[in-house]
């Protein structure tokens, strides 16, 4: 019985350092898993980087480093970019911290902005009292810029069934900074009317319409290359070139 007993004991004793074992190493595992996340978005944050308010009204460049500092790694701000965001003024270095929190830091180590991709190569990151900032792809940025001289020229405002209800111009004539006037034709639908939209501009990928009290009404690209009013509806608007 005592021999028994003593088995049991083992098998206990055995059992429990299994489970102690497979526990290390799961938290060994997370831990590895947790480091190469970190380093993977390290390397692929490494390069030129677009700074901005969300409207991309205010926008310097960045570019992170690959290097390590006293309290991070290395950037280059360049000049002018305390003049369009003064916080920027603080910023010296940069870091991963977590899975996804791409920091920009001070000379403490102290966060001044932290970002969190919300779209491939894109960014986001909040400032109490300040709003939203992004942090996108350099190149991808200004590619974005250059499409908005696509979209210059007339367009028609229509239902779903075809039916044209406004037609309306987008111009390059620069209203606010990333801002372009836009001006309706004659005999509008009372309801696009009423909305009288002055400006138009490219954010994230839409296009928005903005009227004089501030109003937007948002276009997204669909697949017959026209923009569609969202979010989507029974009877949606569509915009189509002329």
């Amino acid at each position: 019985m005592i021999r028994a007993v003593s088995s049991r004991v083992m098998k206990l004793e055995k059992g429990k350092r299994a489970c102690l074992l497979a526990l290390a190493l799961g938290v060994m595992g997370a831990s590895h898993v947790t480091a190469q996340d970190a380093r993977s978005l390290t390397s692929d944050m490494v390069g030129q980087w677009e700074l901005s308010t969300a409207g991309r009204d205010k926008t310097c460049v960045v570019t992170l480093k690959n290097e390590s500092s006293s309290q991070g790694l290395k950037l280059e701000l360049e000049k002018g970019c305390g003049d369009a965001l003064p916080f920027a003024k603080a910023i010296t270095a940069w870091s991963v911290k977590g899975l996804d929190i791409v920091r920009l830091q001070d000379a403490k180590g102290e966060s001044v902005i932290d970002f969190t991709e919300v779209e491939a190569g894109i960014f986001e990151g909040r400032r109490e009292g300040e709003g939203i900032y992004l942090l996108q792809n350099l190149a991808a940025a200004r590619a974005l810029s250059k499409s908005t001289d696509q979209l210059i020229g007339d367009w028609a405002m229509m239902r779903e069934s075809g039916k044209s209800i406004c037609g309306l111009t987008l111009t390059n004539t620069e209203t606010t900074a990333d801002n372009f006037a836009v001006y309706l034709k004659p005999r509008c639908d009372p309801l696009v009317a009423a909305f009288a939209p002055t400006m138009w501009r490219l954010e994230r990928g839409e296009l928005l319409l903005q009227s004089a009290r501030g109003d937007i009404w948002r276009f997204e690209a669909d697949d017959n290359a026209q923009w569609r009013r969202v979010p989507d509806s029974a009877d949606p608007l569509i915009l189509m070139r002329q």
